[in-house]
């Protein structure tokens, strides 16, 4: 067989290839003659042939069938055939092949080898991809190996055993007696070796780091003796000796300090030294400089010395490199809680960095400057971010609005400059304002009584120049509808009052109502402003035009109200002026049902709050502890339909008030009976003004079940799971009506033990249609938190036939999946 050309020629011969076809026809050539050579197991070769199959796998092509041929060449007593057979194995196999662990004698016996750079290969190899189980069988040689006078290997097997730790962390302590004298050692590459071990022993172990901690004066001599010795021509960098082994060390002390205040103190000196010594003019310097800052910043350093390390992160602020300005934003973000004073001397760094053309840069500038935002410099600061919230891309005008809405609340001066600003926003950059920042600015106004004359004014100018941002003309609509009086009136004293007359109002809301810039919540807004103004402007006839108009509105939320409207006019026009009166002041705290809204990172967040329940209220004998003897006493919590619908209503409608009418017969309901004394499980209200009743509905698979078959009445239960709460059952309840005649007045009660919690909501109807032609539905909500059997106790009360029905029955056949 003729000799294989050379790895030099496969190269030059790949590269002349023009198309990615012609390379791939010469990479398969190849191989195949690849493959023959090492099916006639031809050792001259091997070593040639192994390494073009390497070139091969760095351009991307298969070369595993080499796998066993590096294994060969590893067994080889040449040193040649040797380096390319761990180079091999190095880049064709890893821990998840049971191949390598084939090496593990060879790699023990090279280990052992009289040649150092035999030893150094092996060394390589096992640190780049051996397992757990070759680094426990091997773990003996590389101690060993640490522990030799021979400084090629030392800084080698120092690599090795960090792998080994990583891959077996209870064999740190097998190395712990190596090394005592490895930071004694002259040779800069076993230092630096030495130092990635420690760390990593230090990380991995507290008592590591507690043992280590006593080396600290030894790391600082090691660091001082670097940065005060002359020029090394084997270890300069631009001007400086070993910034590598600089920034190891460094990066260990940071470690070692970290919460101990006697090494903390015997660090500061060299920190100061480092950080007022080293060379800024050159790349080299600011890393060192950089990882001195995060040192300071890390342990319990001396207060000056932060002063002095944020100034460096000052002057990296005013550096060209981008990467440089970025990572001192980053690091003054996060010292600023802990040292705000010391990065408020770079305030106005900081503010033009906003102008920097960098997005990444502009980010953190802006973040760092909401940061430094407080009560002495809340009027500067916010006339900078207003300035770049004018001229910012689209991606940043969420974030930084949101920041001046949260600042502006936190550090106002006054209610005027807090109003004046949040109008500026929302003229800005009304587009992307939170959902919130709407109710948050109307509560805001309201509760400033003396602002609401120079408010409405404002608003009513900012409406005539722009109409676009659509969170500023919903303000304005409210504003305009609850203070209109104001505005024509003309009383306000912060500026000079302008004339309008009641028609121009009317024309400016009445325009929002018809534009097609208005969204459907604006008009909603426009048209209750314009209902309001019946009650404080004299122009009633025309106000009842328009709002009749709407009557017949494509937009059903706009029709609803101009119908309920409509009514207000003409049946209750008695009660107009008091429904339609001012606003009171609004409580901050107040809060619908039992959620309170809670800020996250520029969002709200509806959070369930703990509740506190009246005391009971005692009562005599009533319907609903008749209720309670039928169903058995004590252990049972009922839930009990409040009233009958007269017509048909979806499943999903209104809650059930618990605490409401109790009917236990047909007919129509009682007058309201006091409460009853019974605690009102947390979630059965939750979300009642944020979010819809039902979250998203899932079928579980569970098998339904007939729960009552009797006098032709029929009740069949479907389950459902919700989502996302896994512990709530949702039953449809099925009631259906196989006599001749129809079963009017029909109410169905539950109750459960107290280890539940049951909602039942109302009906779809009261009527049982006769013959199976119609079924009535009604959904009943069950939270089972301790995943206990579910028991049920049943309440039928009908009419049929003129003749009034109740029956009790107890459901305990309830299918495992329901409950489980």
């Amino acid at each position: 067989m003729p000799a294989p050309i050379r790895l030099r020629e496969l190269i030059r011969t790949i590269r002349t290839a023009r198309t990615q076809a012609e390379e791939r026809e010469m990479i398969q050539k190849e191989c195949a003659a690849i493959r023959s050579s090492f099916r006639e197991e031809d050792n001259t070769y091997r070593c040639r042939n192994v390494a073009k199959l390497l070139y091969m796998h760095m351009l991307g092509y298969p070369a595993h069938f080499g796998q066993l041929e590096c294994l060969k060449l590893i067994a080889s007593q040449k040193f040649t055939d040797k380096r390319i057979g761990y180079l091999g194995a190095m880049l064709l196999l890893d821990e998840r092949q049971d191949v390598h662990l084939l090496m593990t004698n060879c790699i023990k016996n090279d280990l052992n080898h009289s040649t150092q750079y035999v030893q150094g290969l092996a060394l390589c190899t096992l640190g780049c991809m051996g397992s757990s189980e070759m680094c426990r069988d091997l773990a003996g040689e590389v101690e060993k190996l640490l522990k030799t006078s021979n400084s090629y290997l030392r800084k080698k097997a120092a690599l090795c055993a960090v792998h080994v730790i990583r891959k077996v962390p209870e064999l740190m302590e097998m190395f712990l007696p190596a090394t005592k004298n490895l930071l004694s050692e002259k040779n800069h590459g076993v230092l630096h070796t030495s130092v990635v071990l420690l760390t990593e022993m230090c990380e991995r172990s507290p008592d590591m780091l507690a043992h280590f901690r006593k080396l600290v004066p030894q790391l600082v001599r090691i660091l001082k003796n670097l940065i005060m010795s002359g020029y090394s021509p084997e270890h300069d960098v631009s001007g400086i000796s070993d910034p590598f082994l600089q920034v190891r060390i460094l990066r260990l002390l940071r470690i070692l300090g970290k919460n101990d205040d006697d090494s903390s103190e015997a660090m500061n000196d060299i920190l100061a030294q480092v950080a007022t010594n080293t060379e800024t003019s050159k790349n080299v310097g600011n890393a060192i400089l950089y990882e001195t800052v995060l040192t300071i910043m890390d342990i319990k350093s001396e207060s000056g010395l932060r002063v002095l390390a944020i100034n460096i992160l000052g002057r990296f602020l005013l550096n060209n490199d981008k990467n440089i300005r970025y990572v001192a934003l980053t690091s003054l973000l996060k010292t600023v809680q802990t040292d705000h004073n010391a990065v408020q001397r770079h305030r106005s760094t900081i503010v033009d960095c906003l102008k920097d053309l960098d997005v990444s840069i502009k980010r953190r500038a802006m973040e760092l400057s909401f940061a430094l935002v407080n009560g002495n410099n809340i009027r500067g600061m916010m006339k900078e971010l207003l300035y770049f919230l004018d001229s910012c891309d689209p991606e940043f005008k969420a974030d930084c609005a949101s920041g001046v809405f949260l600042a502006a609340e936190k550090y106002a001066p006054s209610k005027r400059w807090h109003i004046d600003t949040i109008m500026r926003v929302l003229t800005t950059a009304g587009s992307y304002v939170r959902d919130d920042s709407v109710p948050n600015l109307i509560q805001l106004i309201t509760n400033s009584v003396e602002m609401h004359a120079y408010t409405v004014q404002r608003l009513y100018k900012a409406l005539l120049d722009d109409i676009s941002q659509q969170p500023l003309v919903q303000v304005a609509s409210w504003c305009i509808g609850e203070y209109g009086d104001l505005l024509v009136s003309g009383q306000c004293e912060e500026e000079e009052p302008i004339q309008v007359t009641e028609d121009e109002v009317l024309d400016v809301l009445e325009g929002l109502l018809v534009s097609n810039l208005s969204t459907p919540v604006t008009r909603g807004y426009s048209l209750t402003a314009i209902m309001k103004l019946s009650t404080r402007f004299s122009s009633v006839n025309r106000i009842k035009k328009v709002v009749s108009i709407y009557g017949s509105s494509i937009d059903v939320e706009l029709q609803q109200r101009a119908v309920e409207y409509n009514a207000l006019f003409k049946k209750y026009d008695h009660m107009r002026s008091a429904l339609l009166e001012r606003m009171p002041i609004m409580e901050k705290t107040a809060s619908n049902g039992p959620t309170e809204i809670v800020q996250t990172n520029g969002e709200t967040d509806p959070s369930v709050v703990e509740t506190k329940h009246p005391p009971p209220v005692t009562q005599s004998t009533n319907q609903a502890t008749d209720l309670l003897d039928l169903l058995g006493g004590n252990d049972m919590v009922p839930v009990i339909q409040t009233s009958v619908p007269t017509k048909p209503a979806s499943a999903g409608g209104e809650l059930l008030d618990l605490l409401g009418d109790l009917s236990l017969s047909g007919g129509p309901a009682p007058t309201p009976a006091p409460s009853v004394p019974t605690s009102q499980p947390p979630f059965l209200l939750d979300g009642l003004s944020s979010q819809p009743l039902f979250n998203d509905i899932a079928a579980a698979g569970i098998p339904p079940m007939t729960a009552y078959n009797k006098n032709g009445l029929k009740i069949d239960f479907t389950f459902e799971r919700a989502n996302p709460n896994p512990n709530i059952a949702v039953i449809t309840i099925n009631a259906s009506n196989s006599t001749e005649a129809d079963m009017t007045d029909f109410v169905f009660q539950a109750a459960v033990p107290k280890t539940f919690q049951l909602q039942l909501l109302s009906p779809s109807s009261n009527v049982v249609p006769a013959l199976n032609q119609g079924t009535v539905t009604q959904v009943i909500r069950v939270l089972n938190p301790q995943k206990q059997q579910l028991r049920m106790r049943i309440k039928l009360t009908y009419t049929h036939r003129a003749s009034s029905i109740q029956d009790l029955a107890e459901v305990n056949n309830f299918p495992p999946q329901s409950w489980q």
